[in-house]
């Protein structure tokens, strides 16, 4: 089956999520901290599908911080959290992602974002970095109340494109993320930036690159047969 729809994953797949070091430095006094907030974050969200208690993206993410700031013993306000979290709508992308990106929107596949963030907070990421335009859609798992890698997300990317789910890839730079959207019967990409790797564990993605345009020119000599 030909693949119809690329679905990109966001944060740390396109966006450099090391633009927020500066802040964690000021407000925790190190940039260590934000891979293990971010981590805190992806544990909230899941502990929150595995239960059957929905926390969406944006709760999960302000409450990861005070955790972490609870370990260091720091108290952060509500405000303080919440300035921080919003900053997640002032990403850069990567160097290499609007090339990429703008070849593939070229092609005839279908091209769409797939966050858990909320909606609008992924349309203004998209919009800050300046690649919104590559995009026919943001689709945000928070319309089907279940955040990724639960299966609901990628076939909800599925149902609004017609296809069969192995018509959808998934690109990401999460193994996390690419194994949920193996489980759900879409193809997966795998963008190994630097410290990301696959886990060993399961079916894995036929597309790995060390970046987006290692990915896009597979994508491109692969999908388009």
């Amino acid at each position: 089956m030909s693949v119809k729809v690329i679905a990109f994953d966001v944060n740390e797949t396109l966006l450099d999520l090391k633009a927020l070091d500066e802040h964690f430095v000021a407000l925790l006094g190190d940039a260590k901290y934000r891979p293990l907030w971010f981590a805190q974050m992806l544990q909230l969200s899941f502990v929150g599908g595995l239960t059957g208690e929905y926390v969406d993206f944006r709760t999960a993410q302000r409450a990861a911080l005070k955790m972490v700031a609870a370990r260091i013993g720091v108290t952060l306000s509500d405000e303080q959290a919440a300035t921080m979290v919003d900053r997640m709508t002032e990403l850069p992308s990567h160097p290499e992602v609007p090339e990429a990106l703008e070849r593939l929107a070229a092609s005839p596949l279908t091209v769409v974002a797939l966050v858990n963030s909320l909606e609008e907070v992924g349309e203004a990421q998209l919009t800050f970095a300046g690649i919104r335009q590559h995009f026919d859609a943001v689709i945000s798992a928070d319309s089907v109340r279940a955040l990724k890698p639960a299966a609901a997300p990628y076939l909800a990317v599925a149902e609004r494109y017609g296809v069969s789910p192995d018509e959808v890839r998934l690109v990401a730079a999460h193994s996390w993320d690419v194994s949920g959207a193996l489980a759900a019967s879409l193809q997966a990409a795998f963008v190994a930036r630097p410290g990301a790797v696959l886990s060993p564990i399961g079916s894995q993605p036929d597309i790995v690159g060390a970046d987006l345009t290692a990915v896009a020119d597979q994508i491109l000599a692969t999908d388009l047969k």
